[in-house]
């Protein structure tokens, strides 16, 4: 790798999958006491924290890789919107409540090969975090496709709902199995997951799932992306506000 070492782009990488995890794990836990009954409130907190656990081990992991003196909470709390690298689709407001299932299936069903594939990684200590993210990815996966076949197929308004939120989603899809340089690079030498590799199964898992729960697939004819960029919609700075606010105002704090 020309540009910079394998150990410098091993670690951009743990950060860019620590993002996604942080920003859907932050999205999860605003349904916090909103959710529409106590046992979906429980569920979507505890996925919520499974996401922000699966954030720590890459954050500390690009920590530990920078070797000065950095910590998670310096990726999570100290970097401002623009340092962020996560996908679009993670950042977008919560929505009702068929737009968060909706989001999380497409994610799941990404998820869960994604975390599948990584087991092979190069990387030990990326293959480590795998191993254990992978088993959460079961159950994400089983409970929101679930929600997505209840919904899709349950009364005229929560089908126009669920409807509706694929419909808002299916452009950020793409993004998901884009890679650039660093990620191609680290692919080629078993350390990253080619996401080129996972858009096919992807699909036609999404596809039988969606006319199951009798949704039509939404056109491809518009597309979003910029998020590994830094590129992001103003909901992300919202967000930020929010998440990094007692940091900011109390540089350092410790419990």
């Amino acid at each position: 790798m020309s540009a910079m070492t394998t150990q410098e782009a091993t670690r951009q990488y743990a950060i860019r999958l620590g993002d996604d995890a942080l920003i859907l794990g932050h999205r999860l836990s605003e349904w916090c006491s909103n959710a529409p009954f106590l046992e979906e409130d429980l569920a979507l907190t505890n996925v919520a924290l499974d996401f922000i656990g699966r954030a720590r081990m890459f954050y500390s992991y690009a920590a530990e890789l920078s070797g000065d003196g950095r910590s998670e909470d310096s990726f999570a709390y100290q970097r401002d919107c623009r340092e962020f690298t996560n996908l679009l689709m993670h950042e977008l407001p919560r929505g009702d409540f068929a737009f968060t299932m909706a989001r999380q299936y497409l994610i799941d069903e990404y998820s869960l090969a994604f975390m599948e594939q990584m087991l092979s990684s190069t990387d030990p200590t990326l293959a480590a975090i795998a191993a254990k993210a992978v088993k959460e990815s079961r159950y994400h996966l089983r409970r929101s496709r679930d929600w997505v076949l209840r919904l899709g197929d349950g009364t005229e308004e929560s089908h126009q709902r669920m409807q509706t939120a694929i419909n808002e989603l299916w452009g950020y899809n793409a993004e998901l199995f884009e890679m650039d340089t660093l990620e191609a690079d680290l692919a080629g030498q078993g350390i990253a997951v080619d996401t080129t590799a996972l858009r096919q199964p992807w699909s036609a898992a999404v596809q039988a799932t969606l006319a199951e729960a009798t949704l039509a697939v939404p056109e491809t004819d518009w597309s979003v992306r910029g998020g590994r960029q830094g590129l992001h919609t103003e909901s992300l700075g919202h967000l930020l506000s929010e998440l990094q606010f007692i940091q900011r105002a109390y540089p350092g704090l410790e419990w």
